[in-house]
């Protein structure tokens, strides 16, 4: 099964926190996608360094298309308002719904993807 990787781990990988071996395993046995939201948060962080071996290596990893429904993902923000799961932001809602539709687990350290999986039934990768 495919993995989605949120910046959170990322960010945790480049500094050579605790998931860097999960996500080198992860590299290893080519379970690693991306997509653009991810992208997005994660190469100005990058570019700012002037990693450019960096960004070219993680614009060739395999990309899920985003299909945004906006419905859902406001009909996610009201169960997770109704549920208490308050400060889930709009990126982590669409991360969340893009991995549900392309069947995929995430990988974040952010306490917000547990929360969301409290309210929406989610995968998470351990």
């Amino acid at each position: 099964m495919n993995v989605l990787v949120d910046i959170s781990v990322w960010i945790d990988y480049f500094r050579g926190g605790e998931g860097s071996d999960k996500l080198d395993l992860l590299i290893d046995e080519n379970l690693l996608v991306t997509n653009d939201i991810i992208l997005a948060e994660l190469i100005p962080f990058l570019k700012v360094r002037n990693q450019t071996e960096v960004i070219t290596l993680l614009q060739k990893i395999k990309r899920v298309p985003l299909q945004i429904d906006w419905g859902e993902i406001i009909e996610f923000q009201v169960k997770c308002l109704q549920n208490g799961a308050n400060g889930i932001g709009i990126p982590d809602l669409i991360i969340a719904q893009n991995a549900k539709l392309n069947n995929c687990e995430i990988y974040a350290l952010d306490k917000h993807f547990k929360l969301l999986n409290q309210v929406i039934d989610l995968k998470l990768f351990q």
